[in-house]
């Protein structure tokens, strides 16, 4: 290429240029001197000069994709009404419950201001049918405890400990006439539930060890023992207690009201997750109990696994809610920060952490969007639950591990969100069955031998 040529070919670039930016350049720099500089460059020079400032201006955040995890389109699936309401709960967790997530977190308190909110969208017990349920669809409800989740992790747990295992132990083992006094008060928000199950020195094992005991004397069931991690307990109204029969050794289950005597419920301190849920250490001395707040039908820990069978599908939607409120806001945040000039979500790396937890937000989707299915169809088993509980939050797991990388030092502040996610992300991998039993469960469907230790 010529001198002249090359001239040619910058005055033509530099024409692309307004009258106010030449200004401002000849303010800097002698043009005249410029231009003899510029034609003592080589063809690589100049074709690396004529790039730079053939550079496109940097792309604003309304010409960026939008920020959705839902890769795959799966809200299609779902009705209008459906999505309508989908959307309903999602804007209720945006406006109401994003602004005070981390204060609340942070300081483990629950914000009880939003109960009344949350009954206006009329989604606890959903797919319950009467007592002024829903009889929604499995899927609807493992999409609202998704969106739940999306935001915070804690108010997922809270809702699906009343709506889910309070709720769900009423209407699976209670009697009409226990169904007809709680639900319809339970579904509308004005009486909260808790579950408890777990214990101090038994988890896993309790379907064979429960150490807290039940005895009839003839007119009233006595209760002994002691529960541990019981989210709500500190203030519920109702609290679904499982207890083994002293003369039968059969789980047998029961609804204690705060008031009774012998209830006590100690809030839990200096946890690292779920810190707005209020859990606590239930303890029961004596506590007496009448017959008529026995649960009629739960006679077996046959009866309890009932009702965690169908929790623990939710369980694997609060994990995909968790790894996609962790994926969306790691996305968001890699788009507006900035270094050597640019976006990182435009660097090599970041697209490939991003990727990747895409890839995984996505199979957990599909996953549980089949699991729903299935449970709606009656055909959910045991081991499809657990199977979804496994892989949902062991992938969650990794996911929010990303989301907290891309956004460096960021990620530990509470302020971005991500490092909640990172936290709340641990308690979904325990609760409803750690990964080893959950596993084992599923291991003994495809064997045909049970593992568990005896």
């Amino acid at each position: 290429m010529s001198f002249f040529s090359k001239i040619k070919n910058t005055i033509s670039l530099l024409k692309q240029v307004d009258l106010d930016q030449l200004a401002k350049i000849n303010e800097k720099i002698d043009l005249a001197e410029a231009m003899t500089a510029l034609g003592s460059l080589d063809d690589n020079q100049l074709k690396g000069l004529m790039k730079m400032l053939k550079t496109k201006k940097k792309k604003s955040q309304s010409e960026l994709p939008p920020v959705d995890g839902d890769f795959y389109d799966l809200s299609l699936k779902l009705t209008p009404e459906e999505r309508e309401l989908q959307l309903k709960v999602r804007k209720f967790m945006e406006e109401e419950i994003r602004p005070i997530a981390n204060h609340y977190w942070n300081r483990a308190e629950f914000p009880f201001e939003i109960i009344p909110k949350m009954a206006e969208l009329n989604i606890a017990g959903l797919t319950y049918d009467g007592y002024g349920c829903g009889n929604k669809s499995s899927l609807m409800e493992g999409i609202i405890a998704q969106e739940l989740a999306r935001v915070d992790v804690s108010i997922s747990t809270f809702f699906g400990v009343h709506s889910g295992l309070a709720m769900g132990s009423i209407y699976l083992c209670g009697s009409e006439e226990q169904k007809q006094e709680w639900l319809p008060a339970m579904q509308r928000m004005e009486k909260i539930g808790a579950f408890g199950l777990t214990e101090p020195e038994v988890g896993s094992g309790v379907a064979g060890g429960m150490d807290t005991t039940c005895k009839f004397d003839g007119e009233k069931w006595i209760l002994n023992g002691q529960k541990k991690w019981i989210g709500n307990a500190t203030f519920a109204d109702v609290i679904i207690i499982w207890a083994r029969d002293s003369d039968s050794n059969e789980v047998k289950g029961f609804l204690v009201r705060k008031e009774n005597p012998g209830f006590k419920a100690e809030k839990m301190e200096d946890k690292m997750a779920l810190r707005t849920v209020q859990n606590a250490i239930v303890t029961l001395t004596d506590c007496i109990i009448e017959e008529k707040d026995k649960l009629q039908n739960a006679n077996s820990f046959k009866d309890t696994a009932k009702v965690l069978k169908m929790t623990r599908a939710g369980v694997a939607w609060q994990a995909v809610g968790c790894a996609r409120g962790a994926y969306e806001s790691a996305l968001k945040y890699t788009k507006e920060r900035e270094q050597f000039g640019r976006p990182i979500a435009s660097f090599q790396l970041i697209q490939n952490h991003l990727v990747e937890m895409l890839s995984n937000l996505t199979a957990m989707q599909t996953m549980v969007y089949r699991l729903s299915e299935l449970q709606d169809q009656g055909l959910l088993k045991d081991e499809h639950a657990s199977l979804a509980k496994v892989f949902c939050s062991m992938k969650t797991r990794d996911v929010v591990s990303r989301a907290r990388e891309v956004m460096g030092g960021n990620g530990i502040l509470l302020e971005y969100d991500v490092a909640r996610f990172v936290a709340d992300a641990e308690a979904i991998y325990s609760y409803e069955g750690t990964k080893e039993i959950n596993t084992l469960i599923v291991g003994r469907a495809i064997t045909g031998f049970g593992a568990f230790v005896n």
